[in-house]
């Protein structure tokens, strides 16, 4: 019997997605596969999209029974400049996932049909506001690639499999709102090619709760914010957790964000398509966020969040342009060439509109390194940036155990003091990995909400105690861990000792008796 739960639902959805992933994967590399089963969901998923806008407007309009996977291409040709404006991108109705779909098995040139219809939709948005959000999204998904097979035959057939079984997977009727489901089942997508791959997962995909807590912490006693932002946005993940803690609605002007890598951002502007956010609603730029960053001119944005790479190297003083560039040249000093996480933080700041906060993931390093790192911490303490440093468990992200910290930052705030706070112990073991519960997240948000110190929990520091201890802002320094060591009474443990001792002599006593009685009876 089918689940009735939405959970049973999502439950069943990810078996069945884990199990496809791995039966067509065969002999291809499973990091290597994503963008074959991510670039198919999506190709359903704007078919699907596409299909339902167009039948609710013409079904509005009079015609209830009318269904644009029917119609012909040349009648279908009529609406495809309206319809470009609105969503961005067009498909003729032959071109349709479903109808592709359908022919698939009997086309011996499916490949060359795929690529075709890829270079379709992309070449629908070419000279329209949309151009840069389709442009490229299909160039991982090479359709001639020998990784699906050695000849044109083998790869077809691998490419039927693949139509096949994103087609079957139980993702509901478009029309009765499964948008979350296809949200869903690409995040789960992401998270297992993620865990997968180890470090190079963790390099483009934050665990969902801990996004979601940054995403929380960004928007306290807020009900809307003008945009969000984030400079090494990954696969998007992070981003889109606003559509769910605030409403996507309320995220006036849209998901904002720059990745550096190719893949990763094809993967976050598909990302943005799967949830649904229409192309006038996100602009992901690629690109190197340090060195040539984008949304230079845009309005400061009111919510940021980040988990950018630790410790990656950068230009840093080698650049002669970066000490003059007013995102780094206010604190006097470069991050170090090997280790950019202040860079990113700098940014960062500079972004952020007064009235925001910026929640970032760090590198537990960057709260107590000395030499330049030390010089920018002055600038942000000093300066009164740093809101709160929140020290998270170990062992949450993919492909590192550390112990990462958060430090939030605020341009406006209503004190001169840092909250510290101890999470250190808030997590649930799952699997091989530890994980923030709803009720970890709670608690910690909680605490960062009330802003007051609780013995082994958090410490309301001022930036006077801050710079007298030389800049630290480890958490560690400044919150005592609880001794959770029991208390021993030396008297009572001499007594027990002594009566020990005693005892033991009672029983050598009365076994030399026992001794001496056999030895008697020889």
């Amino acid at each position: 019997m089918a689940p009735t739960t939405k959970e049973g639902q999502r439950a069943e959805l990810h078996k069945t997605i884990w199990r496809i992933a791995n039966d067509l994967r065969g002999s291809v590399d499973g990091w290597d596969f994503k963008s074959y089963v991510l670039g198919m969901l999506f190709y359903r998923f704007i078919s699907e999209n596409l299909t339902a806008y167009i039948n609710k407007s013409e079904r509005e309009a009079g015609d209830p029974s009318f269904d644009y996977a029917q119609l012909g291409d040349a009648q279908a040709e009529f609406g495809r400049k309206e319809t470009v404006e609105e969503k961005g991108f067009y498909i003729l109705p032959s071109e349709l996932f479903q109808n592709v779909r359908r022919r698939a098995a009997n086309d011996a040139n499916l490949n060359e049909t795929l690529a075709r219809v890829f270079k379709n939709i992309e070449g629908s948005a070419v000279g329209t506001d949309a151009e840069d959000d389709l442009k490229g999204l299909f160039d991982d998904l090479d359709v001639n690639s020998s990784k699906l097979g050695g000849t044109v035959a083998k790869r077809n057939e691998k490419l039927v499999k693949l139509l096949d079984a994103i087609g079957d997977l139980p993702l509901g009727n478009f029309e009765d709102n499964s948008i979350d489901l296809f949200g869903d089942a690409y995040e789960y997508l992401m998270q297992m090619y993620a865990s997968s791959a180890g470090k190079s997962g963790g390099e483009y995909y934050t665990p969902q709760e801990v996004s979601e807590l940054l995403a929380r912490i960004t928007v306290v006693g807020k009900t809307q914010v003008n945009k969000v932002y984030d400079p090494a946005v990954g696969s998007g993940s992070l981003l889109l957790k606003f559509a769910k803690v605030l409403g996507k609605d309320n995220v006036r002007q849209g998901f904002y964000g720059q990745e550096i890598n190719l893949t990763t951002y094809n993967l976050a502007r598909i990302n943005m398509f799967l949830h649904d956010v229409n192309y006038e609603k996100f602009n992901i730029a690629h690109g190197d966020t340090l060195i040539d960053p984008a949304h230079w001119d845009d309005e400061p944005f009111e919510a940021i969040v980040s988990n950018p790479p630790y410790s990656i190297k950068w230009d840093g003083d080698a650049n002669p342009l970066l000490i003059n560039d007013p995102r780094f040249a206010p604190a006097g000093v470069l991050a170090p060439k090997s280790k950019a996480d202040l860079a990113f933080t700098m940014h960062i700041l500079s972004w952020l509109a007064v009235n925001g906060t910026a929640a970032i993931v760090e590198f537990p390093g960057v709260l107590y390194r000395g030499g330049a790192e030390r010089k920018i911490r002055k600038y942000l303490i000093d300066n009164n940036y740093v809101d709160a440093v929140i020290q998270l468990p170990p062992d949450l992200f993919f492909g590192t155990t550390i112990a990462t910290c958060i430090i939030v930052l605020k341009k406006s705030k209503t004190d001169n003091s840092v909250l510290f706070i101890d999470a250190s112990a808030e997590f649930k073991r799952t699997g091989n990995k530890n994980k923030l519960t709803e009720a970890n997240q709670q608690r910690i948000l909680d605490t960062f909400t009330t802003r007051e110190s609780v013995d082994h929990v958090a410490a309301l520091v001022s930036n006077e105690d801050i710079a007298a201890n030389d800049y630290n802002i480890a958490v560690s320094s400044y919150v005592e861990q609880e001794d959770t060591r029991e208390v021993i009474d030396i008297t009572e443990l001499n007594a027990e000792i002594a009566r020990i001792v005693a005892r033991q002599q009672e029983l050598r006593t009365s076994i030399d008796e026992i001794v001496a009685d056999l030895e008697g009876t020889k």
